[in-house]
């Protein structure tokens, strides 16, 4: 007695309404994710711009905060796109010296840097026998990374970052003091993360977080110039 033959088993195959098999594979929802190479690329033709009064320096501010906050190629292209062919496609020379080191420094001095500016990656902050104020929270911070060197000699240093900000302190002090402010509970996984660095000699170093009573950096100063 023969056996029944076994019946065959059909998978079918769905293919997506308006692909054919054999069609490549449809785009990323949103465009494809931009690297952090192509962001350096955007920033130096936007500073390009600058350099020949193309745009202004508010302007190269808003569109280089727009460059480093953009995740796909889509969001990048707007900002260059009123710009002339040959400075678009022009070969990259490499990321921006503002963009990777900018310099503060108080000698005898007081010296105010708030509002919108362009920090770097590496910034470095020096004072002697001065007070160097600093408020990073509306500066254009290129990169999810920055250092921030603080060095001070019989001096104070108070320094602004913002209120999403992951802040390390690796710096330390000889006959001095250091304020930072640390990683937040429920800090932003997307914000910035600062690497405080540096010394204190003589001097009192002090990071804060915007969002506070006093975000101005001179009115918190005048608020705390007895605390010690």
């Amino acid at each position: 007695m023969t056996s029944a033959p076994e019946e065959s088993q059909f998978v079918p195959v769905v293919v997506p309404s308006g692909a054919s098999e054999g069609s490549a594979p449809a785009a990323p929802v949103g465009g494809v994710r931009a690297s952090d190479a192509e962001r350096d690329e955007v920033a130096a033709v936007l500073s390009e711009a600058l350099a020949q009064g193309r745009l202004t320096s508010t302007e190269l501010a808003e569109r280089i905060d727009a460059a480093y906050a953009a995740k796909t190629r889509a969001e990048l292209a707007p900002l260059t796109a009123d710009l002339p062919d040959d400075m678009r496609k022009a070969p990259a020379a490499g990321p921006v010296a503002a963009l990777e080191r900018q310099e503060l420094s108080a000698t005898f001095s007081k010296v105010i840097r708030s509002g919108r500016w362009v920090a770097g990656r590496h910034t470095v902050a020096t004072a002697h026998f001065g007070a160097l104020i600093v408020s990073m929270a509306d500066a254009v911070l290129p990169g999810r990374e920055i250092t921030l060197d603080i060095n001070a000699f019989c001096s104070k240093v108070i320094i602004t970052v913002p209120e999403n900000a992951r802040v390390v302190d690796e710096g330390g002090a000889l006959f001095g003091k250091r304020s930072v402010a640390g990683a937040k509970s429920d800090a932003d996984e997307d914000g910035p993360l600062i690497r405080i660095t540096g010394k204190s000699t003589f001097s009192k170093i002090v990071v804060h977080r915007s969002g506070g009573s006093s975000d101005n950096p001179w009115i918190w100063w005048w608020e705390n110039r007895h605390h010690r």
